[in-house]
C-alpha cells in the first residue's frame, strides 16, 4: 500500500523552516524523507514564490517565513500561509515568529476571548 500524507512535501518544508529558521537543507530532507537536492528544489520553489525569504549566514542560510501570504491555490486563497502555520504548529509548539504585514493572525485565545466578552455584553 502507497504513503500519502494530506501535507505536499512543500507544506512540510514550510512547517520545518517555521519550527527552525536555521534549519539545514539536510535535515529538511531527513525530516520529509526525500533527497537533498530534492529539498533544495522545495525550498527554492518556496523561496521564488515569496513564501520563504533566504538570508545567507555566514555559511549557511537563515529563512524567514512570510506569513501574511495567501496560500496558493482557488478554493483557499481567502487564508494565509500564517494562518495555517498557527494552526498547524499549535499555540504551545515552540515556532519562529513568521513575518506577517498588514493584519496580525488571532489565535484561537484570542477569538474565544472576544466570544466570551460578546456573550456577556
Amino acid at each position: 500500500m502507497a504513503e500519502w500524507s494530506f501535507l505536499t512535501n512543500h507544506a512540510q518544508a514550510l512547517l520545518c523552516i517555521a519550527h527552525d529558521p536555521g534549519v539545514r537543507l539536510i535535515d529538511i530532507a531527513a525530516a520529509l524523507g526525500i533527497t537533498e537536492r530534492s529539498a533544495y528544489a522545495i525550498v527554492n520553489d518556496l523561496a521564488k514564490g515569496g513564501y520563504v525569504v533566504k538570508e545567507k549566514e555566514g555559511r549557511r542560510n537563515r529563512y524567514e517565513v512570510q506569513g501574511h501570504l495567501p496560500l496558493p491555490g482557488p478554493a483557499i486563497r481567502s487564508t494565509t500561509v500564517g494562518e495555517v502555520l498557527a494552526v498547524l504548529i499549535g499555540e504551545s509548539g515552540a515556532v519562529a515568529p513568521v513575518a506577517q504585514r498588514k493584519s496580525p493572525i488571532v489565535t484561537r485565545g484570542e477569538i474565544d476571548a472576544g466570544a466570551s466578552s460578546a456573550d456577556s455584553g
